[in-house]
């Protein structure tokens, strides 16, 4: 049964109302859906068309009959059905859909199908839930605090299991009714809630509670900032321990001047350093690197940097110059790069940016990187001998 050309078929129509929900229905639950339109024009056959395709045109005039006599007895208003006259001179006058027009998000998401209706449903029922919980006011032409909140987080909102949206209305409104509480994050003393939860929840929670408060911080107290260091020179071991885990500020206060300083993005080439007069290694921690310039007896020493030779590893680098005056990399060059080649991985997801403060070798090596298709060599893969030799060389420079 060939259809003719044109037609819109129900199946179509509703796969347009299911791609409008997606893609409105955030809004929607932030700012009301109730002026929401969408018109579908049907593009009824011409009589020459529907001759040629005679039981698809009466299937497809049925169809959309079965519509227009269906929606008007369900409890969605919205969905109306237009219908047009033609008078063809060889099967005389005919009654044809012309257009489909659902008025308001209800209506468009029930017309959509009933698993549509009811993720949108879920969502506007929770919309409606945290607007009781937490009334707030809302500027004439603007979108509030709260509506930016559920809007944002929308999709989380409408994953959620009931327990869940229960426990994030009860969490979020005991932060805002604590807003210093200083309690550690795995300490709330709030019912309902396992030491993991707000951790596996916090984005949600920090968005509602913004909108609902105002404040950016939840009031508690942080993890503390730490850092991992190998002293290589005994002489530099506080109380004779050789590797430390410590907050920053207990580090900053340590009464020691390395004159060498290796900042090593893995810690299994920290663990392989011999030791070293006037030297230690630490773990950079990625793009947290730059908190190592908090650290005085870090400044005060040469830092020497060994990265992956990868676009992070760059990024990581340029990263640590802003806080560290001092940093000469070691390792990352193009002729480590090449010479290394069958170790060569892909870069999951390459840093895109753009690093002033890298010289002109490493400049060439980040290019190269990115000309082979953003490839990555681990620090950990490159051969230990040939990689320890070149650090004790750079390191007998200072």
């Amino acid at each position: 049964m060939k259809q003719p050309r044109g037609m819109v078929t129900v199946a179509e129509a509703r796969e347009r109302a299911r791609k409008r929900v997606t893609q409105d229905q955030r809004d929607w639950a932030a700012l009301g859906g109730e002026t929401a339109l969408l018109e579908i024009v049907l593009h009824p056959p011409t009589e020459r068309a529907a001759l040629l395709g005679q039981d698809a045109a009466i299937a497809w005039q049925r169809e959309w009959r079965a519509i227009a006599d269906s929606f008007p007895n369900i409890d969605v208003p919205g969905v109306y059905v237009t219908w047009g006259e033609r008078q063809w001179s060889r099967v005389g006058a005919q009654t044809v859909p012309e257009r489909c027009t659902l008025s308001g998000a209800d209506a468009i998401a029930a017309f959509a199908g009933a698993a549509t209706a009811r993720e949108w449903q879920a969502l506007q029922r929770r919309a409606a839930q945290l607007r009781a919980a937490f009334p707030s006011m809302i500027d004439s032409g603007t979108i509030d605090p709260l509506a930016a909140a559920i809007r944002g987080h929308a999709r989380t909102l409408q994953a959620l299991t009931d327990a869940n949206f229960a426990t994030l209305l009860h969490v979020v409104a005991w932060l805002t009714a604590h807003p210093a509480s200083g309690w550690r994050i795995r300490q709330l003393p709030i019912r309902g809630i396992d030491t993991k939860w707000l951790e596996a929840h916090r984005a949600v929670v920090e968005g509602l509670h913004a909108g609902v408060s105002g404040r950016l911080s939840l009031g508690l107290q942080g993890a503390p900032n730490l850092v991992r260091v190998r002293f290589l020179d005994p002489q530099l071991r506080p109380g004779g321990l050789c590797d430390v885990i410590a907050p920053v500020e207990e580090l900053a206060a340590l009464a020691i001047r390395p004159t060498t300083v290796f900042v090593f993005e893995n810690l299994e080439t920290m663990f392989a350093m011999p030791d070293l007069p006037g030297a230690v290694v630490v773990h950079g921690g990625g793009y947290a690197a730059p908190r190592l310039g908090a650290i005085p007896w870090i400044q005060s020493g040469r830092v020497i940097y060994w990265g992956d030779l990868d676009s992070d590893g760059f990024a990581i680098l340029h990263a640590l110059r802003s806080t560290c005056d001092d940093v000469t990399s070691v390792l990352m060059d193009e002729g480590v790069l090449l010479q290394f080649r069958d170790l060569w991985v892909p870069e999951p997801k390459a840093a895109s940016g753009t690093y002033p403060t890298l010289t002109p070798d490493e400049q060439v090596a980040l290019t190269r990187i990115r000309s082979e298709g953003n490839v990555r060599l681990e620090q950990e893969r490159i051969e230990w001998k040939y990689a320890l030799g070149r650090l004790l060389a750079v390191a007998a420079q200072i």
